[in-house]
């Protein structure tokens, strides 16, 4: 009996492990049609989000059976309190790679992204992918040493969000109201979609330590 059970622990970390590849492909993806003006690639992200969304079920539903049929204690109680903070965070990671795509959608066949900014969201699509892939290997690890350098990575996403605003209020703003507006929420989703990763790389760290300052 408790063989299977630590065999359904495994299997939640599996199944956080494939929601973290499955968002960094999304955001990638999002990001590419984004800046390419690609109207299939932002449909496969926006259609492929109900992959993310059943795999959280998955999540739920075994949390929920475990607690229910094992009643955890210690750190298999974190590690079942952890798995629904990491899923629910992974999951609105989806939602707003998503929300990037549907800003392709609805400027197509136009990009969203004037000149000027392109190599900005570049970056920050090159960051974020680089978040969630470190964020996936620290669930699979419990690496504690490697979650606390994700902190530094959002850092670096933090100041790019901050150089979007610069370049929106400058004076020599010329693409008027409309893509401010686009550029604002396209940067509020990538900043966020990197604050959950770091999030994700929170509770690794709660997991193994007990603490969320270690």
């Amino acid at each position: 009996m408790r063989d299977a059970y630590h065999e359904d622990l495994d299997s939640l970390t599996d199944k956080l492990v494939e929601m973290t590849r499955l968002v960094r492909s999304a955001i990638s993806r999002a990001t590419t049609a984004l800046l390419d003006a690609d109207l299939p690639l932002a449909e496969s992200v926006i259609s492929h989000d109900e992959e993310i969304d059943r795999i959280f079920a998955d999540v739920e539903e075994s949390i929920y059976e475990l607690m229910a049929r094992q009643q955890p204690v210690a750190i298999d109680l974190r590690m079942v309190i952890t798995a629904l903070r990491m899923g629910t965070d992974l999951e609105r990671m989806g939602d707003l790679a998503e929300h990037v795509a549907k800003v392709a959608r609805l400027r197509h066949p136009e990009s969203a992204i004037p000149p000027e900014i392109r190599s900005t969201i570049l970056q920050m699509g090159q960051i974020a992918e680089n978040l969630v892939t470190k964020a996936g290997a620290c669930v699979a690890s419990r690496d504690v040493e490697a979650a606390k350098e994700l902190e530094a990575d959002d850092d670096a996403m933090d100041r790019l969000h901050r150089r979007l605003f610069k370049e929106i209020l400058h004076k020599d703003w010329k693409h008027g109201v409309e893509p401010a507006i686009d550029i604002t929420l396209i940067g509020r989703y990538y900043e966020r979609y990197a604050d959950h990763a770091v999030r994700v790389a929170g509770d690794v760290i709660y997991l193994v330590t007990g603490s969320r300052t270690a």
